[in-house]
């Protein structure tokens, strides 16, 4: 063989490796699990169920083709991705409990809108119904039933009369945002809803689905930018209206004109335009509660891969958002904000988010199509 030809060989050989290596990357390799065998082997039968593991003495195991997770109602799909958590804009109280950082969050199912008066009275009153011999009425009353009398103790010489007897449970705020409920009580009617849903699919032979629970902070926050890097509202920069003057949010605009974006209180649910995410009111209207408990260091502390402050003996827990009541500052995606959890407001609620199971085995971003 000539130089010329083995050089020739030698060349179209590298050809074949490099295009090979170019479609495997940003990609997944396919494995054994994905090949001809992956329904049972060679000699395995046609039709035969995927649940079977073991044949002929064999483990011929494969995945079970059958399983999708199943999008909650109401609930609409984060994405996975990386962003720089913290401050977007400038530090008005000097607080320095927010710094920059590089975080990543894999993906989840999240409540489009906070949950509502008429969908936490299903919780109450299958309380009422099912757990009243166990709990009995005056726990499931103190503890669990929204606080209507908020609306008097939160602020000093109010009429909050009509809203004590009519928010709750009137048909008029059905589609509002429930407030008055506890951290803790966030967190039962999470495990209820978990359990409600799980206990269905069990009787329709359906797989359990992961469970319903509270945001993390960081959750929280990448669903509340909407995918808007470094966003100080969910809507973008810098302002707090649009073109034609109309306030973007439920919150206290101007000095104190409650009434200037068209609610002196809360406001429907899904009032405004959601953000890029389909989420609804991620700024104003009620500041929600996240899963987080507080610290001033929780930057430095927490990982960079999904961070959680799970500290159950601090009893301040981080609230997000901003309120009918607050100013634009706590509006922004990077403000935060505590309670204590045992705490009930006029102007905290919360929404519900679960795990997408298939957002923590793969993702698609960087991969060649």
């Amino acid at each position: 063989m000539s130089k010329r030809v083995f050089f020739g060989c030698a060349t179209k050989g590298a050809w074949i490796l490099m295009v090979a290596m170019m479609l495997q990357s940003c990609g997944f390799v396919k494995d054994k699990f994905g090949g001809k065998n992956s329904k049972g082997g060679k000699g395995g039968k046609k039709g035969a169920k995927q649940e079977i593991g073991v044949r002929n003495g064999e483990v011929i195991a494969t995945g079970r083709k059958d399983y999708k997770q199943d999008t909650p109602f109401g609930m609409v799909l984060i994405p996975s991705g990386s962003f720089m958590m913290g401050q977007a804009d400038e530090d008005v109280a000097a607080t320095q409990v927010n710094f920059n950082r590089r975080v990543t969050i894999t993906s989840f199912y999240m409540d489009d809108t906070e949950v509502t008066n008429h969908e936490y009275r299903q919780f109450v009153a299958s309380l009422m119904t099912d757990s009243l011999s166990v709990l009995g009425e005056e726990e499931i009353i103190s503890k669990y039933h929204p606080d209507t009398t908020v609306w008097k103790k939160d602020f000093t010489y109010h009429n909050g009369d009509p809203m004590l007897e009519y928010y709750y449970s009137h048909p008029a705020f059905d589609t509002y945002p429930v407030v008055g409920v506890s951290w803790k009580a966030a967190r039962y009617f999470s495990e209820w809803r978990s359990n409600l849903y799980n206990d269905y699919r069990a009787k329709e032979g359906k797989y359990r689905s992961p469970k319903f629970r509270l945001p993390t902070e960081a959750e929280w926050e990448w669903a509340a930018r909407g995918g808007r890097a470094s966003a100080k509202y969910p809507w973008g920069n810098p302002y707090v209206a649009n073109g034609k003057g109309c306030f973007l949010a439920n919150f206290k605009p101007q000095r104190g004109n409650y009434d200037a974006d068209g609610y002196p209180y809360t406001a429907p649910a899904n009032a405004y335009n959601a953000n890029d995410y389909g989420l609804y009111n991620m700024a104003g209207n009620v500041a929600e509660w996240t899963l987080d408990a507080y610290a001033d260091n929780a930057t430095i502390v927490n990982w960079d891969m999904n961070p959680m402050n799970d500290n159950p003996d601090e009893p301040r827990k981080i609230v997000r958002g901003g309120s009918w009541k607050d100013v634009a500052y706590f509006l922004e995606t990077g403000t935060r904000g505590w309670e204590y959890e045992d705490n009930k407001r006029s102007f905290i609620g919360f929404r519900c988010v679960v795990e997408n199971l298939a957002g923590r085995a793969a993702t698609t971003r960087g991969r060649k199509r």
